[in-house]
């Protein structure tokens, strides 16, 4: 399937965070439980966001992470599953990639084992083991 001439990637947000909230639930990334307010700080402290809209539908977003300086942490990068495989996770992270190069920063990124492939044909390379720790539960 082609992506469809009406996608655009864009910085602009979109007019209710709601639909990051909505967007989350399809990734079924919610297991943080957070809120709509929480989706919008999120955003609004990121160092950089790009968007995906399918008509006036976010259909996709990634962001980064960075002090502007040194790296860039790219972060968050999901499609609807309604709108996967079809180029729109590419089109982001080309944006991604382009605003690190513009600000002279080095992009990385944290990803499973299985999408190592997928990023490494954006010319991602395999460099270190992460950890995470998990959240306390309140």
């Amino acid at each position: 399937m082609n992506e469809p001439d009406d996608i655009q990637v864009t910085t602009k947000p979109p007019a209710s965070y709601a639909s990051v909230f909505q967007l989350y639930r399809e990734l079924e990334w919610d297991s943080l439980g957070l809120t709509i307010n929480d989706l919008k700080t999120m955003c609004q402290q990121s160092w950089h966001v790009s968007y995906a809209y399918h008509g006036d539908r976010l259909v996709g977003m990634g962001r980064i992470l960075s002090d502007g300086v040194i790296t860039g942490l790219i972060c968050g990068l999901g499609v609807s599953p309604n709108h996967q495989g079809i180029g729109i996770g590419r089109k982001l992270m080309n944006q991604l990639i382009e605003q690190c190069d513009r600000q002279r920063i080095i992009p990385q990124l944290m990803c499973s084992e299985s999408l190592e492939p997928y990023y490494e044909t954006m010319g991602f390379e395999k460099f270190a083991i992460g950890m995470t720790r998990k959240r306390k539960s309140e």
